[in-house]
């Protein structure tokens, strides 16, 4: 039976941090042998992690899971306890690069959504999807 293993990665509300949690994500996912899902799942965490760094003013998390028996599971943990935006389709940003994020990780992920935080001291909220390894 694989094993089921977790990393979170706290970050602070610096830029940098997207470029950090890309590479940790990059490492993680090597060592465990799943280089196959380099790719998506880097854009799959970037987009949270980096609306967690520009929208917010407080600290933030990366958190990687493998849960058997094969769906990579990504999130992004940030201090404001309101809403994303809600995600639009990808047709709509052909001329632009901000607000496509989302729609983005809708695409890609097999299954992506949030929810609000407010346990363990911890307020703010929790975006994150999945990618199935097959």
């Amino acid at each position: 039976m694989p094993e089921t293993w977790e990393y979170t990665l706290s970050i602070p509300n610096d830029l940098r941090a997207v470029t950090v949690s890309r590479h940790a994500l990059r490492l993680i996912l090597t060592a465990h042998g799943l280089t196959h899902l380099l790719d998506v799942a880097e854009l799959l965490a970037t987009e949270p992690v980096s609306n967690a760094v520009r929208h917010t003013r407080g600290p933030a998390a990366l958190r990687v899971r493998w849960p058997p028996p094969g769906t990579l599971r990504i999130g992004a943990w940030d201090a404001d306890p309101g809403p994303p935006e809600p995600p639009q389709p990808l047709e709509g940003f052909a001329e632009t690069e901000d607000g496509r994020g989302l729609a983005l990780v809708r695409a890609r992920s097999d299954l992506w959504g949030w929810q609000p935080l407010s346990r363990f001291g911890n307020r703010g909220k929790y975006a994150r999807c999945e990618l199935a390894a097959a």
